[in-house]
């Protein structure tokens, strides 16, 4: 059976990648503290229009650096641990890490181009 990024290849389709949901501290260590990738958080709430203004933007960010930065969404009902290790004060709160050092955040809505600036800039050196 064809995978289905084989499948989409076939009708010239690019397979969207989606942000890895981490709810709890050790998945966030997983995907985040200890990822050998450059790593986008995104603190959201399902209440927050800026937050489902974004949404779309994370997916398009996902598919086009996959492999070289991850992208990984963090909801307001994660483990209060994990919110409180990133001092969330408002949504979408975006944090970037490298190494699993945060390197910079950003609060509110920002277009792709601004991703695509910011990763040139501050992650592909």
């Amino acid at each position: 059976m064809k995978s289905l990024s084989a499948l989409a290849g076939l009708f010239g389709a690019k397979l969207k990648i989606q942000p890895t949901h981490v709810a709890t501290v050790d998945e966030f260590r997983v995907n985040v503290l200890t990822s050998e990738l450059p790593v986008i958080v995104n603190v959201w709430s399902a209440t927050c229009p800026p937050c489902r203004q974004l949404a779309p933007v994370l997916v398009e960010i996902a598919t086009a650096y996959q492999g070289r930065v991850r992208v990984v969404e963090v909801s307001t009902e994660a483990e209060p641990d994990v919110l409180a290790s990133l001092s969330i004060q408002a949504t979408p709160t975006t944090v970037v890490f490298d190494k699993g050092i945060e390197v910079g955040r950003v609060t509110g809505f920002r277009p792709k181009s601004w991703f695509d600036e910011m990763i040139k800039v501050e992650l592909t050196r």
